[in-house]
Order: C-alpha cells, then structure tokens, then sequence
C-alpha cells in the first residue's frame, strides 16, 4: 500500500527542492546556508538569477507533464509524453538542457529522436531524465520493483540516448518505491544494484557506497551518477526533509536538480508533513505552452492523489 502522505511529500519535495535550488545554480559551495542558517525560518524561497521566488524551473515543469500524460492516458503513452515536452520546447521556457533541446527540436520522431542525439555527440548521460522522475516514481510504485524500474529506463530514454540516464533513473523510482511502502531504501541499494545494466553498474556502485561523499566525485554532478550519488548521500547524512535539502543545494554545482532528486527522495521518505510550510506556500510551477497555466501547493497536491492511486498500470 502506497501512503499517501508520502506520496505528495515526493511530488511536493521535489518542486520545493527544485524552486530552492534554482538561485544559487552554478555557484559556489555552502552560499544556500550562509545567507539562511538553519536557525532562522522564512526567507530561503528568495528567487533570483532570473527566477521568482518560489518558481519552480524546467525539473518540475517536466514532471508535470509525465504526470498529466500518465493519469490521461492512464499509463505509458511516450509519443504523447513526447508531444507534450515539444510543446513546452517551443513555448521557449526560461530553462531547458541544452541536449533536452537538441533532442526536442531536432526534427526526429519521438521514438528516434533521443538516439539519434547520441550517436552524432556520444555524450548522453546529463541528469535530464533523473530531475523529472518524481511523478513517475509515485504513479508505478504501485506495480512494484520490475514494472517501475522499467518505466523509469523507458521515459529516460525519450531524451537520454544514454544508458547511464535510464539506470540512474530506475534506481531513483526503486528507492521512491521503497520509501511509499514503508521500506528502508538506502538500506536496499545493494540488492537494487545487482538489477542495474552491468555495464553501468560500476558508476552507481561506487556513487551510492555508504562512504561515498560528493568531494569524490570525478564529474560534475550535472551528470545523472553524481547528482543520483549526491542525493542519496545528503538524505543518508542528514535525519530529515529540510536538512536533506540544505545539504544538497549547499554543494554548489547543479543545485535545482540535486535539490529536486534529494527532495523527491526525502518527501518520499519523511512525508509531507515534513517539507516547511513556508516553503510550500510560495511555490508555483508555470508550465510554458500549456495556456498560461500556473500549478500551486493545492494543484500539485491533487496531482499527487492521482499519481498514488492509478486506475491502471
């Protein structure tokens, strides 16, 4: 039995995550908690870098439209997953992955699209696919371990060419499963692991090791193993929702995706009632392309109860 109550702290962590982050991306290490101690309440949803406090960016706009597809549809249709990320593409959103976009407007269908990208610049494996993955973590958990791992790898790869993205992306619902039925997640990474594609197998071992710390990292935790192995180090060296969070956007680098990851993670672990109302209360999610509309705290909410609750699998 999938709670509820974690189900929204998924979808609402990620898209708290997501707006927090998304001001201090590409800066330095610690800022987050320098300017807002976590002693202090009020405040941290303060915009910026060409964002207004609260907005959540292209993280949460695509997992939004996963979502809507998903309930639509009442299961996986990916040409219409597909249509809908161009729609969005074209509507010029203030944020896109420069290989999202490639991807989206390269003229190719949708089942082609993703690979063609990789086989002209052999570099795929972007945390494009993990940052949108909330909503579709809580829609298939329902189905259990092989039915959401392998809607993960294939919603991955209508963007990612890259396997590195569909694993990275599966073990990301596993563990959100996990956490909506009770489980301990982190404590089911290595049994997790030996259901990873052995030729990517290696990355994530030693990414989501218990010793593990972003400062080991050889890559940039824009790439789908560091910001996965980031994520779970800051929910695993940290004891709730809000703590989590700081420790991901305190990292510097990609903050609004490690952010999004972690809070998806820890919403799904700690539940709602553990993501700060003065956090909630000014997030917004627009969606470019889709008539102006803006999804706030009740929206997501309600979308949250669908996803949790499919009529089909």
């Amino acid at each position: 039995m999938v709670s509820e109550q974690c189900a929204a702290g998924a979808v609402v962590g990620s898209a708290v995550g997501d707006a927090l982050g998304a001001p201090f991306e590409f800066g330095a290490p610690g800022v987050f908690s320098a300017r807002f101690p976590l002693s202090t309440s009020g405040g941290e949803m303060c915009g910026g870098g060409g964002w207004e406090a609260g907005e959540a960016t292209d993280d949460t706009q695509m997992a939004v439209m996963v979502a809507e597809s998903l309930l639509e549809h009442r299961g996986l249709n990916l040409p219409d997953i597909f249509a809908r990320f161009q729609r969005w593409a074209a509507a010029e959103p203030k944020d896109i992955g420069l290989q999202t976009e490639d991807v989206l407007t390269n003229g190719m269908p949708w089942d082609q699209a993703a690979a063609g990208h990789f086989q002209v610049n052999l570099r795929a494996a972007g945390n494009g696919s993990l940052m949108r993955a909330a909503t579709s973590a809580v829609y298939f958990a329902p189905g259990g371990r092989e039915v959401t791992m392998a809607a993960a790898r294939r919603i991955a790869a209508l963007t990612h060419g890259d396997a590195a993205a569909w694993e990275g992306t599966a073990i990301f619902h596993e563990l959100v499963r996990l956490a909506l039925v009770g489980d301990d997640p982190l404590a089911a990474l290595p049994e997790i692991l030996t259901l990873v594609d052995p030729h990517q197998r290696e990355r994530y071992v030693r990414v989501l090791a218990p010793g593990w710390r972003p400062e080991d990292a050889t890559e940039f935790n824009g790439a789908v193993w560091p910001c996965l192995g980031s994520a779970v180090w800051a929910v695993r060296t940290t004891s709730g929702y809000e703590a989590a969070v700081r420790a991901a956007i305190d990292l510097g680098g990609d903050t609004d995706t490690v952010a999004a990851v972690t809070g998806g993670l820890a919403g799904a672990i700690y539940g709602l009632s553990a993501v700060p109302a003065h956090w909630t209360e000014p997030l917004h999610v627009p969606l470019p392309g889709h008539s102006g509309r803006v999804l706030r705290l009740p929206e997501l909410l309600d979308l949250a109860d669908r996803l949790a609750s499919p009529a089909t699998l």
